[in-house]
Parts: structure tokens; sequence; C-alpha cells
């Protein structure tokens, strides 16, 4: 499946380490990179648009396109929440001659760059510290106590894998970050 046509830009990260925004800014810079949209078991937030954030799916659907062996990577993120990366979504950009940029959580990154190791680039954004991430995803307002802590150790474990991925970018000021990015994917287009 790997060739110079189908390229992957895989950014991951823990919960708030800035990911999104970060993808987002690099969907404005690059033409060429569509945003890969995720599946996910979860029910959409308040301004999420199926099809446009995430493919939203009901568990046994989910758990029916495993079976069939339809996804580049899946995992079940937090208890009971499958998220996964549809075979068809990375067909669906390659067709539009567009590279997807895959925003996802560390241990999928992991298994597409060993599905597509000459073609993928993957970055690991990593919080300035764990106490940071924590004041981030704290100021959120969408976190219990106990949900903060169970997304914060989830995060010192994942910030364990950073080594696995090609560049790590330290998204201490969120500019600089995103600047860094830019440059390492512009060089990635170019080869």
């Amino acid at each position: 499946m790997a060739s110079q046509n189908k390229k992957i830009i895989i950014i991951t990260a823990p919960s708030g380490a800035g990911k999104t925004s970060i993808t987002r800014y690099l969907l404005e810079r690059f033409p060429q990179l569509a945003f890969s949209i995720s599946a996910a078991t979860r029910a959409p937030r308040a301004n999420e648009v199926d099809g446009k954030d995430y493919y939203f799916l009901k568990l046994k659907d989910f758990q029916e396109k495993i079976r069939n062996n339809e996804f580049v990577e899946w995992e079940m993120v937090y208890e009971g929440k499958y998220y996964g990366t549809l075979k068809s979504e990375l067909d669906r950009l390659w067709k539009e001659k567009k590279f997807p940029l895959l925003d996802i959580d560390v241990k999928g990154a992991i298994h597409v760059q060993q599905q597509f190791p000459q073609s993928a680039l993957s970055i690991f954004i990593e919080p300035p510290s764990v106490r940071e991430l924590a004041r981030r995803l704290a100021s959120r307002g969408t976190e219990t106590e106990e949900s903060l802590q169970t997304r914060v150790n989830k995060a010192e474990y994942e910030m364990s894998f950073s080594h696995h991925f090609d560049h790590i970018v330290v998204n201490d000021d969120l500019q600089e970050a995103c600047e860094e990015a830019e440059k390492l994917i512009a060089a990635f287009l170019k080869k």
C-alpha cells in the first residue's frame, strides 16, 4: 500500500497536549493535506457533526468492522469507547489526491506507523510537563476530579512512548509548536 502518492501524516499526543489545535493549524497551511475522519462509538458532543468530526458508530457496528478487518487501527481508548481509522477513509483521501492527516491516540499512531513504515511521518506533541497538562485539562471544565486523574495517568503512560515517533514537538508555546510541526511536514512532503 505504501507509495510516494500515499503519504500519511500522524499527529499524536496525550489528551490536552494541543494536538487538535496543531492539526487545525497544519490543515490551514497545507492544502494538499486532508483531515482523516476517525470512527468513534461515543456520542457526538454539542457541535460535532457525523461524517465531519467523526464517523459516529454504534458499538455493534464498530465491532463488526473490527471483525471484517476494516480498520487500519482501532483502540478502546476509554472503557467502552472505541476509536479507529477506517481503511476506506485513507483510500477516500488518496483518491482525492490528498495526504491524510491523522489526529489519533498514541497506540493507534504506533499501529499506523508499523503498517506504513516508508510513507508515514509521525509527530508526537508533548506537553511541557504533566503538571501543565493537568492544568490545561482542568481549565476545559469538562472533567470530574476522577476523570481528570484518569486522563493525567493515561497521559503519563502515553508520554513513555514518545521515543517511538519520528519527531517530538514540545508544546510549551502553541505558535512555536505549530511552526515546528509545519517545518517537519514541509520537509517530509518534499521527499
